[in-house]
């Protein structure tokens, strides 16, 4: 549960506008940075892959409660994972004719969503061998973990120059992986993440994480370290995925 100051639960345009002038009165405000428009444009790419690949798990997630609301049986086992074949089996069921046109329908937009995923990773995979982009793309693909299509989205999401992150822990701090802290007189209260920044960009750290502690004896003894300490393995693989943040802008 993260904490807030009371302060800050009031919320509106004009306390914003306030907060601003006052940080830029005092020299705060360092500036605002903005990507052009090239990288803009190819990022698009990234963020409608990202929201066709959420649309694919909740279509996929609606035709599987479909047939168990209905009681349907399938001839898969329970613990197997539904790829494309069984999915597209689902749609020779014999059902009763409404529910099969239902079924049919939900099918159809499943072959649609893949259709245009495929599309979008061949232009990400286009866009990771343009000029601007290829010697980022290649530094952040050396990471342990980290496969072409991870890259190429950490770079049009983050950029091809890290120069704006001064330190390792101003990374850490815009993709929200460092710890929130509550602390007052002698009480101190430290929390989860703050989760600032990019909630999709975290998940592709962590997801590559998991693979690096595989590869890597140094993410291993990180991720052993964080684990011993906390007793958690989420808080373990926390811990890695901003090493490999870190990492990246080195």
């Amino acid at each position: 549960m993260r904490i807030e100051a009371k302060v800050n639960r009031v919320k509106t345009d004009k306390r914003d506008a306030w907060r601003l002038a006052k940080m830029l009165e005092d020299n705060e405000q360092r500036g605002c940075y903005v990507p052009d428009r090239e990288r803009r444009e190819d990022r698009q790419v990234c963020r409608t892959l990202n929201a066709v690949d959420k649309e694919i798990k909740s279509t996929r997630n609606r035709i599987r409660k479909l047939l168990q609301y209905h009681g349907i049986a399938v001839p898969i086992p329970d613990d197997q994972i539904w790829g494309k074949r069984e999915f597209r089996e689902i749609g020779k069921l014999t059902v009763g004719a409404s529910l099969e046109k239902t079924i049919k329908v939900l099918v159809s937009l499943l072959e649609s969503l893949w259709t245009h995923q495929m599309a979008l990773r061949k232009e990400l995979l286009a866009l990771s061998k343009k000029p601007r982009y290829q010697k980022a793309f290649k530094i952040a693909k050396s990471l342990p973990g980290v496969g072409w299509l991870t890259s190429i989205r950490l770079i049009l999401e983050l950029g091809e120059d890290f120069t704006r992150f001064s330190t390792s822990k101003s990374i850490a701090n815009f993709l929200g992986l460092t710890g929130s802290e509550y602390s007052t007189g002698e009480t101190v209260h430290k929390g989860h993440i703050t989760g600032q920044g990019p909630t999709f960009v975290r998940s592709w750290l962590v997801e590559s994480a998991w693979v690096g502690i595989r590869k890597d004896p140094v993410l291993r003894e990180k991720f052993d370290a964080v684990w011993k300490n906390s007793g958690s393995k989420k808080k373990a693989i926390v811990a890695v995925a901003r090493k490999l943040a870190i990492r990246l802008r080195s």
